[in-house]
């Protein structure tokens, strides 16, 4: 049989007894047993007149327990559809089935038929009906016996005429029938797991199941919470797992049940686990360890087994209880029928939230209050919930308020109902003045006073309802959550006109009444914290440390620069781009009282931004000045205008997203690889470092500063647009609004704002799947507002057709849904510098091989970069801020100077020499180690940063070109101020006359300008400068050419 939940019944234990008038008593079966299909204990029908309506029973198909039928007068008792009696309980400890004493003394009226037509099975007195139970049926007084009727061909039935006739399920059987059948042939047998027969031969036909009934599938068990893996060796949890609760499996326990981990459902945790209570679940959690009894045992369990009242004796055990488990079972009933003489309300249950009803007094009620002449209200003001039953108050004289009280809002299901009779007439109560106070809404409340509603018309604070918070005046300041009003920290300074704190907490203060440690506003600032440590007070109420005992850390310092810019420094030339947090310039930085230009990008945040958004800023600017890896962007300084300008290095050479698009034919397996290994180790180092989330990683936020080297930015300015809170919450973030990147963002971050590293691994991601599509857009042509029901639903971006299933599987780990099955980015670092040392086994480009990635300077970006005239003769901005000594140890005659970057273009293009046409004057016996070119020119001075050198050994991030040995010779540096390089037509062609310098001179570091501009990296410049004398030509200086030298050897590309 298939049951809805809400066909389920508890039923009653009164064992005949008679706790009401009879009114109140047919009232309580009523509804007890209304609507019920399946009663999960047993049906008692007692004490019932003649003249009343048993309708209500007529529904009734399984009865767990037993079934009682005494003291009635009714002629019949309407259990038509009763089909099974399991008997788990018996009355006496004997009968599953229990008639007698049904007629009225004088014998005139009384039961007369019980007409059971659908109760099958053997029904011979003292015979068993179901297991070893008993049939026993007396009748007071014998009124009228009619045989049964000739078409039922015996002498059992349930009543006149053929529709009572008793249908027997077992004596008839076949031999081969195992248990019941519907018939005596034997194709006519039931199932094993049938009960009380059937309609065909499969477990989907029996009328009553033996065991359970699974979705009307009768079985012998639900299906098990989990099951074994046999290909993981691992129990998993199983999708199709039930509970079983009586005779039906479940998907989910009913409300007030407890879910256990054997799979069934309870109203009472087993041994070694408690109760655990959550918003739409209710379920027994195991113990840690021991579990710790903090509640009360009620009547009936432990040491008040055997007590059935609470008195003077025994009420000492419930001080202090928060929960009551009463007659063997957590969270009954309360029943109150006796009270002390001068208590009038019942205030000692004050803090009684929620009454459970899991078993109930008569089997029906959860409150009940009778019989108490001294009360004059309930008082039970924290009640919140009535879980299961009904509420009864009556014959309680003096009792006011009652009738004020909204009990469909405590009520968890429509079925129950508060009966309120026999008090106090509600007349009296307010010519008495006793009614609720103003402050109550809707006139309802639990006694006298504003601390009694059952709800507040304005606020409530503490336990009172009151018509306003103190948010803006008074000695004691508030805030306000849910309309309920909270204390500030005492340690709040109050605020004139103004709130003087956001939560209840010492770090949500806008100011402080004394000092601020951090974060937190104190009443004294730390004195020997831990132990060692003292702080104190400075001018403006900041708690610093004091010097006098520290102890040197070891870590080393932070010696970043952070500069704050005068705007008159600043000049911006060109806008590069706008986004979610401002608008880019390309721009000039110009020092004061110097004669240098450095290009920057010039960052100019929103306007609007708070007193706290400031603060907010300075902090991130400090954590974005301090970085030091190859891979991230450092920010230079910062313009504290009425909008703040965020200073950056410019890198020439544009975005990465751009330069894959760009440059989508000739870019390589190679390439592809590195940029994932750069872009992984730069978000480690954020991580790791930093501690620092992006929340904006994208191919667009990737910097080329060479065709091997890229840098991340951007990092942390995502995050300065949630610093102002009404501004975000304004933004539709799955609206379109291009002010959050919905595409590139992990699910819990466009769902619940949650930003932490693994989000940024999503994006890592989006941000490789990018580079492998060669800047294609991520789910294009798809709006915003769609894409997290996209993602919940599974779906994400598609493999691009250059990447093999490694790569994607890659990929697809980055967009779990669980942050926590993503991958680390030192992981990413780990599984990318593996691919990257084999790289066209994981990424399958045609002509991979052939494929050779053009400079940088002739991307389109950099050759627009030049053409604006402010962008002429620059200093690059790292050489600027870490000076380094002179890059040739030059003759006294030759001018020193800072290496400056013109914008007029000459080439310095190297190609290998032939080692067969080494000089013979060459002697091994003073080694020096340089590089040799061939070097062709176009009017105009010579741009450093076009210069191109031979591929070099590379390992990691360190460039190692190959060696030779050759002898020292002289150098001469010989200026020409005013002669210019000679025109292309009469510079040498580039297979003619290899050149370099004359002399193999001594480097002492050189700047990292020409490292940076032309080998794509930072390498060692100590290393470079005892091993690498560079073949770079400066500014108006003469270059003499010499015999070529042996190649270097090759290996492509930087890891």
């Amino acid at each position: 049989m298939l049951f809805s939940l809400s066909a389920f019944c508890t039923g009653t234990d009164l064992r005949g007894k008679l706790s009401f008038s009879l009114e109140d008593h047919y009232y309580t079966l009523r509804k007890v047993y209304e609507h019920c299909q399946e009663v999960q204990g047993n049906l008692e029908i007692t004490h019932l007149q003649r003249h009343m309506d048993l309708s209500f029973l007529k529904n009734i198909q399984e009865v767990q327990g037993y079934v009682l039928i005494a003291h009635n007068e009714v002629d019949y008792v309407p259990l038509e559809n009763l089909r099974i009696i399991r008997g788990t309980q018996l009355y006496l400890g004997r009968y599953a089935l229990s008639v007698f004493s049904n007629a009225n003394r004088n014998g005139s009226a009384g039961l007369q038929a019980l007409h059971m037509r659908n109760l099958t099975g053997q029904w011979d007195p003292g015979a068993r009906v179901v297991g070893e139970v008993r049939l026993s049926v007396y009748f007071a007084h014998k009124i009228y016996s009619p045989p049964c009727d000739a078409k039922c061909g015996s002498p059992s039935c349930w009543g006149s005429g053929p529709e009572y006739c008793q249908t027997l399920t077992r004596s008839i059987c076949a031999s081969k029938c195992l248990t019941r059948c519907k018939g005596p042939k034997p194709t006519e047998c039931c199932h094993s797991q049938c009960a009380a027969g059937c309609t065909g031969p499969k477990d989907t036909d029996c009328l009553a199941c033996h065991h359970v009934s699974n979705s009307g599938v009768c079985q012998e068990y639900c299906p098990p919470l989990t099951i074994y893996n046999p290909h993981t060796y691992e129990t998993e949890p199983n999708p199709n797992g039930k509970y079983m609760f009586g005779a039906t499996c479940v998907k989910k326990c009913p409300y007030n049940y407890l879910a256990t981990d054997l799979g069934s459902c309870t109203l009472t945790c087993p041994s070694s686990t408690r109760e655990l209570i959550l918003e739409h679940e209710q379920k027994c959690e195991k113990c840690s360890a021991h579990c710790v009894v903090a509640d009360c045992y009620g009547l009936g369990v432990n040491v008040l087994k055997d007590v059935r009242a609470v008195n003077a004796s025994n009420v000492h055990l419930f001080d202090g209880c928060t929960k009551i488990f009463a007659f063997c079972i957590s969270s009954g009933y309360l029943y109150i029928e006796a009270w002390p003489q001068n208590w009038t309300d019942l205030g000692l249950f004050e803090k009684l939230s929620v009454v459970r009803g899991r078993v109930l007094y008569s089997g029906a009620y959860a409150l009940l209050v009778q019989n108490l002449h001294n009360i004059e209200s309930l008082g039970l003001r924290s009640l919140k919930e009535i879980s299961n039953g009904l509420v009864f108050v009556h014959q309680n004289p003096a009792l006011c308020y009652i009738d004020s009280i909204l009990w469909s809002r405590i009520f968890r299901n429509p079925q129950q109902e508060a009966r309120i009779i026999d008090n106090q007439p509600s007349d009296n109560c307010t010519n008495k003045g006793k009614i609720c106070n103003k402050m109550c809404a809707n006139g309802s409340c639990w006694g006298s006073g504003a601390s009694q509603c059952f709800s507040c018309k304005g606020f409530l604070r503490g336990e009172e309802c009151v018509e306003s918070c103190n948010l803006n005046q008074g000695e004691f300041r508030e805030f306000l959550i849910h309309k309920t009003c909270n204390l500030c920290h005492p340690e709040c300074l109050p605020q004139n006109g103004t709130l003087s704190c956001n939560g209840s907490d010492s770090d949500q203060c806008v100011d402080c009444a004394h000092y601020r440690d951090d974060r937190h506003c104190v009443e004294r600032c730390p004195s020997g914290l831990h132990g060692h440590v003292w702080k104190y007070p400075n001018e403006n109420g900041i708690c610093q440390l004091c010097p006098t005992n520290c102890t040197h850390s070891g870590v080393v310092p932070n010696q970043a620069q952070m500069r704050i810019l005068k705007e008159t420094e600043m000049k911006k030339v060109k806008i590069l781009g706008s986004g979610a947090f401002g608008t880019v310039y390309k721009g000039v930085w110009i020092p004061e009282d110097e004669d240098v230009k450095i290009p920057v990008a010039i960052k100019v945040l929103r306007e609007g931004t708070s007193p706290k958004a400031n603060k907010e800023i300075l902090d991130e600017a400090y954590i974005m000045a301090g970085v030091s890896s190859p891979y991230v962007c450092r920010l230079l300084g910062i313009c504290l205008t009425s909008t703040v300008q965020l200073v950056t290095q410019l890198m020439p050479y544009g975005s990465l997203l751009d330069y894959v698009r760009e440059n989508k034919d000739r870019i390589g397996s190679q390439h592809l690889l590195n940029w994932c290994v750069q872009i992984a180790k730069g978000m480690n180092y954020l991580e790791d470092h930093v501690r620092l989330v992006h929340r904006d990683l994208a191919a667009r936020n990737v910097l080329v500063k060479s065709s091997n080297h890229v840098k991340i930015t951007d990092f942390g300015l995502a995050r300065l647009l949630d610093i102002d809170e009404t501004e975000y919450h304004g933004v539709d973030r799955v609206g379109g609004n291009d002010k959050v990147p919905i595409k590139w963002m992990a699910l819990e971050s466009i769902l619940h704002r949650k930003f932490t590293h693994q989000s940024d691994v999503w994006s890592y991601g989006v941000t490789v799947w990018e580079l492998m599509t060669f800047g294609a857009k991520p789910y294009d042509g798809i709006p915003a507002r769609e894409i997290p029901e996209l993602l919940e639903k599974g779906e994400r971006l598609p493999q691009p057709p250059i990447c093999t299933i490694d790569v994607y599987m890659i990929m697809v780990k980055c967009w779990m849904i669980d942050s926590e099955c993503r991958p680390r980015f030192r992981e990413l670092v780990t599984d990318f510098s593996k691919m990257a040392r084999d790289p066209p086994r994981y990424v399958v480009i045609q002509g991979d091989e052939q494929l050779v990635l053009p400079s940088p300077a002739d991307s389109k970006f950099f050759r627009t970069l030049l053409e604006e005239e402010d962008m002429q003769d620059l200093l690059d901005a790292e050489e600027y801020l870490v000076p380094q000594p002179s890059f040739f140890r030059t003759e006294p005659s030759c001018t020193s100077h800072r290496t400056r970057i013109p914008s007029s273009r000459v080439n310095i293009v190297t190609s290998l020499s032939d080692s067969s046409s080494a000089s013979p004057s060459l002697s091994p016996a003073q080694p020096s180690t340089y590089w040799t070119g061939h070097l062709t020119a176009t009017r105009g001075p010579l741009s450093l940063s076009e210069a191109r050198f031979p591929q070099t050994h590379s390992q990691g991030d360190s460039v190692r070109p190959s060696s030779h040995t050759h002898p020292p010779s002289t150098f001469c540096c010989k200026s020409f101020p005013n002669k210019p390089l000679p025109n292309t037509e009469e510079a040498p062609p580039c297979h003619q006359a290899p050149m370099h310098l004359t002399s193999p001179p001594t480097l002492l570091r050189p700047p990292s300008t020409l490292i940076s501009a032309f080998l794509g990296g930072k390498p060692d410049t100590k290393e470079l400068s005892t091993k690498v004398p560079l073949l770079i030509a400066l500014s108006r200086s003469f270059l003499v050419p010499v015999t070529p030298s042996p190649p270097p050897s090759l290996v492509p590309g930087l890891q």
